[in-house]
């Protein structure tokens, strides 16, 4: 097929990564990639489904897609399809539908409209398939870091949660499949691994009786090429002695861990069905902090969840203060239909939403600035991505181990290596200035 493809990523690391291996199954097809904002021949829109901006961002780019080329064949995939696929069979911008867990047929999905010249929908119930779909990447969009996805579906079941109902239940993938992408991404010279999943914490958990992740951690470590891992978003309830006690011994890993609190109120926590305390939050975070000394914690609060008083939330201002995490993600309450929080009583209104993630955005930017301080003076190990202009100036920048933004100012090109800087200042808020250690 001598046709040209353009694709466009709205949502999570994994539909990044998703997206990536379908941009490598077209060019190992024939087909031409080319930027999204350029005219193509065909349009792929991984959609996103996780609050009602995302539902609205979908809808709009697959729209978009199709006014940039009425002649175009536009595909729709990902979790908005998997959600709302009824209504997409009769959006007329919309040529090819393709649920999740079926990417990986996308060269054959496209041959097949093209010989036919109608409409295709492949969608199945997600919900009772146990095949986790091995789609696989060689390089990355990224110079240094590469995404691997391990595991797909969620058991949590969350009251505000659409995601087990588009992503399925929890599926693994095969170890020897995960090591030979990250040994071929290794030879392609990417010096850091991140291990991601929509739920990471239970890789392994339907073929075992627990640690199938320190295992899998333990695996990558191996891989010689390989300077660092970075695991994705964790559950507090993996946080045990046994699990940091094991990781802790693998210097590869990174001492970054987010931590999903969603609330720092137990009673919101109840209504949420998320099944810890503040209290044991607290004991896991306190628990990192005993094994890495400069351990980053960062998180994800959702302010405005149905039934939220002033004084939970009060009560969450104050954990994150006490907690201080490097970075919190603030979402505001979106209910998404299908979900027990849809019909909670008590829904938040919007301007209140609003107003409590301003609250909420100030106490983010005080913790992110007081942690950034503590650094100050200390040495780090950091590995370079590319070269940006930060207040006028030429920097290369990078990330340390903790995850923090370091520009330093170099001749040489220091795009994949590591280098240990000092952290001597913090500019434009979100950077930490390097410079040679003094010996």
């Amino acid at each position: 097929m001598n046709r040209k493809v353009a694709l466009h990523n709205l949502g999570c690391k994994v539909n990044a990564y998703e997206l990536e291996a379908m941009s490598q199954i077209l060019q190992n097809g024939g087909l031409e990639i080319v930027p999204f904002d350029k005219n193509a021949d065909i349009y792929i829109v991984n959609t996103c489904t996780v609050t009602n901006i995302a539902d609205r961002k979908s809808r709009q780019m697959i729209r978009k897609a199709k006014k940039m080329n009425p002649q175009a064949v536009v595909i729709a995939t990902g979790c908005y399809v998997q959600a709302s696929a009824d209504s997409l069979s009769e959006d007329v911008a919309v040529d090819i539908i393709i649920g999740n867990n079926k990417k990986q047929e996308l060269l054959s999905i496209i041959e097949e409209y093209f010989a036919k010249n109608e409409k295709q929908q492949v969608v199945t119930d997600i919900n009772i398939t146990n095949d986790y779909e091995n789609l696989n990447i060689k390089n990355s969009g990224e110079h240094t870091r590469a995404y691997v996805k391990v595991q797909d579906g969620c058991n949590q079941f969350c009251a505000y949660c659409i995601i087990p109902y588009v992503r399925g239940r929890v599926r693994s993938r095969k170890l020897a499949d995960v090591l030979i992408e990250v040994n071929n991404l290794a030879k392609a010279g990417y010096a850091e691994i991140v291990l991601t999943g929509i739920h990471l914490s239970s890789y392994g958990v339907e073929r075992g009786d627990g640690g199938e992740l320190v295992e899998l951690i333990q695996a990558v470590h191996q891989v010689e090429q390989i300077k660092r891992i970075r695991l994705g978003s964790l559950e507090p309830r993996i946080i045990t002695q046994g699990f940091v006690s094991a990781i802790v011994k693998l210097e590869k890993v990174c001492p970054h861990f987010h931590l999903s609190l969603q609330s720092g109120c137990d009673e919101t926590l109840k209504r949420m069905n998320r099944r810890y305390t503040v209290q044991e939050f607290a004991e896991k975070c306190a628990l990192l902090r005993k094994y890495y000394k400069n351990v980053s914690l960062t998180t994800d609060i959702i302010v405005g969840f149905p039934g939220e008083s002033e004084q939970e939330f009060a009560m969450t201002k104050e954990f994150v203060r006490h907690i201080n995490f490097y970075e919190t993600h603030i979402f505001k309450y979106s209910p998404r239909k299908n979900t027990v929080a849809a019909t909670m009583p008590k829904q938040i209104q919007e301007a209140v939403k609003t107003t409590r993630s301003k609250e909420m955005s100030a106490i983010e930017a005080q913790n992110k600035q007081h942690f950034m301080a503590n650094i100050l003076g200390q040495e780090c190990e950091v590995l370079f991505e590319e070269r940006v202009m930060i207040e006028g100036q030429p920097y290369f920048v990078g990330h340390t181990k903790e995850y923090l933004k370091v520009a330093f100012a170099s001749r040489d090109n220091l795009v994949g290596k590591i280098v240990t800087v000092e952290a001597r200042d913090i500019i434009d808020k979100d950077y930490i200035l390097g410079e040679m250690p003094c010996i």
